[in-house]
């Protein structure tokens, strides 16, 4: 309390009581819990430390984190205030400004606070260290300037419940919450007290001053009768005063009993107590007090920490009143349904804060060195960060994504090719019609593996060529199939080596028919070198082994794996882990390959019309650039979509693989089920009549095409050397014609 405080600290101060132990009923403040200074000193009533710490887990409960402080000058106030400062730190609540009014303050300086109290926009709630007659004051100073609803107070036990600071000043004092220590009225005081008169107390010397006070009668009347006692109502000091005479009784009962070894009424203790022992009989005693609260001090001397919570507010019956909420032992506990704030707004919680919370998926960012842990901006996270906390976004880790209210990480859902998709239906159904496709066509040459016009074509490269179009359709089936270890290194192996053998079987088909005719156009002398069906196969193989080569170092250095990747940030995709470098690096060979295929496409392009299989792989070379020409934009363009970038190299595969599938490009006009089987021959450049190896002439060649038969044998002998010749079969003309479409099937 704030009188009773000042008046301990001035005796004290005068050394009258320093040695002598001393029980208050009143003083609150935070110096008499010094024991250096007051060894002796004790009270049943906590100290403010106790009340600041309360007043801190209102503000809290209440959401109040930016609030105005006021106080009185000197030690009440400045230690008050001080208490709650130093809690209000710990608990994030920030001071946005701090009043102190002097020890003679005039209208104006409370005019002059008022209105400053008014220009901090955010901070609404004024915590008050004051004693009763500037709260008054300064409520005074807010109903003159009109602005009864933007205030709120806390007030400390000085406030506490009493009338004479909110009387006349109900409208701007409504709502405030206010704290007294723990008390309770004592009914069997009251019926004491009620009886009392001047004629049977006349032993208290002070009760007719008291009486004339409190009754308004004049100190000289003696009128009696003019004196009521309506007026009367129980100091709320009352059950203290009780409390702290009881505790020093005990003290001394159990102190006497402790240290006589007399009869009681001699016992020399009664007239010279020890008082060092005597204080530590009275810190250590304990008993019920008069309300049936324990009565206990602490190590420092101090009452417990209990106290009741009030508010003030317009009652529906009968004005204004005060209404206890809750009380404070240790920790807060409020009554929410006793709660009612301003008329206008009864249930509404006044807002004192600087910063808004932040919404989900916002951090804090301060923007007040000062006050930091009150005044933020909000910042919204990244779109792949989570919270840690109130201030910090974090990036959720790989294959995972923020959670719904953005606290935590959740994994990301896994996108998979459905096989009822379209995506999955189109490249299955052209892969497929092109292995049928395939594997129909090796049984036809395996049937006719030994006829002329499978043997004349060059049948071990057609079945390389063969081999390389199955594994590519194979390889892009298995693209289209959820991703492991193995099926990714099959997928990385079989994807170029596919494509080599296709292309290496091209290139060394056209190269042989280039290098044939350039000798023969330029009046050939001999057998041009590695023409034969063995050294084609020889070449093509070197060339098919530095793409296998290549995959296998691709191996060493990067071991197959499965990766997940992240989808348009709300799913995840499962992959081959493959660098692009490194597919684009085996991926070049390969269009190396068929860069110089559709280069030797283009040099044999004008060679007879009946030599034309030249020509139509050069027509394959053509349509293999547009695909991947267009394989490349669209895969490097929406690589972003994993469905596309599969859909796509799967579909580029097949079509690579389809324009190389053997059709027409092998013979124009020749059959394998017509006369010419019986009566001809043809090698592996032309539909015409071929000769025996006895020297016959062959017929049909293109006018300007001048090739001795001595040049023809030399060439062309490795085709013909499984064939044997029916020596009695006579060159028809009429039945070889190799221009006649009529004569053959295509």
């Amino acid at each position: 309390m704030y009188k009773g405080s000042i008046s301990t600290m001035l005796i004290s101060r005068k050394r009258v009581f320093l040695v002598i132990p001393q029980i208050s009923y009143a003083s609150t403040s935070i110096d008499l819990s010094d024991k250096s200074r007051y060894e002796y000193f004790s009270r049943v009533v906590p100290p403010d430390s106790y009340q600041a710490q309360a007043m801190v887990d209102i503000a809290e409960y209440f959401g109040w984190n930016y609030v105005i402080t006021i106080q009185d000058e000197g030690n009440y106030g400045d230690k008050g205030i001080g208490a709650f400062k130093e809690r209000a730190t710990f608990s994030g609540i920030c001071i946005a400004k701090s009043f102190v009014i002097s020890r003679d303050p005039t209208k104006d300086l409370f005019k002059e606070t008022v209105d400053d109290l008014f220009k901090i926009k955010k901070a609404k709630v004024i915590v008050m260290f004051v004693n009763e007659d500037n709260a008054k004051h300064l409520l005074e100073a807010v109903m003159h300037a009109n602005k009864t609803s933007e205030l709120w107070f806390l007030a400390s036990d000085s406030w506490g419940a009493k009338v004479h600071p909110v009387v006349g000043q109900e409208q701007a004092a409504e709502g405030a919450i206010t704290l007294l220590p723990k008390r309770s009225d004592i009914k069997e005081f009251d019926d004491y007290f009620s009886n009392l008169t001047l004629k049977n107390n006349k032993q208290n010397l002070w009760f007719q001053e008291y009486w004339g006070e409190v009754y308004n009668c004049s100190k000289g009347n003696i009128k009696l009768h003019n004196c009521t006692k309506h007026k009367y109502e129980q100091e709320g000091l009352v059950q203290f005063v009780i409390d702290s005479v009881y505790a020093l009784a005990h003290a001394l009962h159990n102190y006497l009993q402790s240290k006589c070894t007399t009869v009681m009424r001699h016992c020399p203790l009664l007239n010279s107590p020890n008082r060092q022992e005597l204080l530590e009989f009275i810190r250590n005693v304990s008993f019920t007090g008069i309300v049936g609260d324990v009565v206990e001090f602490n190590s420092q001397g101090d009452g417990m920490g209990r106290y009741d919570v009030y508010q003030y507010q317009k009652l529906s019956t009968d004005g204004y009143g005060y209404v206890k909420i809750g009380e404070w032992i240790d920790r807060l506990k409020i009554n929410s349904s006793f709660l009612n704030w301003k008329e206008a707004e009864p249930n509404e919680v006044p807002n004192s804060v600087c910063s808004e919370p932040c919404t989900f998926g916002h951090k804090k960012e301060k923007v007040e060195r000062e006050h930091a842990a009150c005044c933020w901006i909000c910042i919204p996270c990244g779109p792949n960060q989570y919270l840690v906390d109130e201030k910090t976004c974090k990036d959720c880790d790989d294959g995972f994504r923020p959670s719904d209210n953005v606290t935590s990480c959740k994994p990301l859902p896994l996108l998979t090719l459905e096989w009822n998709s379209l995506w999955v239906i189109l490249p299955i159904a052209f892969s497929s019609f092109g292995i049928v496709s395939t594997i129909l066509t090796i049984a036809v040459f395996i049937k006719f593996n030994n006829t002329p016009i499978i043997m004349a074509s060059g049948r071990e490269l057609c079945y390389v060529l063969l081999v390389g179009i199955l594994m590519a359709y194979g390889t892009s089936l298995i693209m289209l199939a959820t991703p492991s270890i193995i099926l990714c290194t099959i997928i990385r192996l079989g994807l170029g080596v596919s494509l080599c053998l296709i292309y290496a079987a091209m290139l060394t088909k056209t190269n042989r028919i280039y290098r044939i005719f350039n000798n023969g156009i330029k009046a050939m002398v001999k057998r041009p070198s590695y023409t034969s069906p063995k050294s084609q196969i020889i070449i093509c193989m070197a060339l098919v082994s530095v793409q296998i080569v290549g995959g296998l170092t691709w191996l060493g250095f990067e071991k197959p794996d499965t990766i997940y990747t992240r989808q348009h940030t709300e799913f995840q995709v499962l992959k081959c882990k493959a660098s692009q470098i490194a597919i684009i690096a085996s991926l070049t060979y390969n269009i190396v390959l068929i860069i110089l295929c559709t280069i030797y496409g283009i040099k044999t392009r004008k060679i007879p019309q009946n030599f034309n299989e030249a020509k139509c792989i050069a027509f394959t070379m053509y349509s293999t650039c547009i695909v991947w020409l267009a394989f490349g934009a669209i895969y490097f363009g929406a690589s972003s979509d994993f469905k596309i970038e599969v859909t796509s190299l799967c579909m580029c595969v097949s079509i690579s693989a389809t324009v190389a599938l053997p059709h027409k490009n092998v013979r124009q006009g020749a059959s394998m089920y017509n006369n010419s089987y019986k009566s001809g021959r043809q090698n592996s450049f032309g539909s015409f009549p071929l000769p025996c190896p006895n020297g016959n002439l062959f017929n049909n060649l293109n006018a300007n095409t001048q090739i001795t038969q001595t040049t023809y044998n030399d060439v062309f002998s490795d085709d013909m050397d499984d064939l044997s010749c029916d020596e009695d079969a006579n060159v028809n003309n009429n039945s070889t014609q190799t221009g006649n479409p009529e004569n053959h099937s295509e």
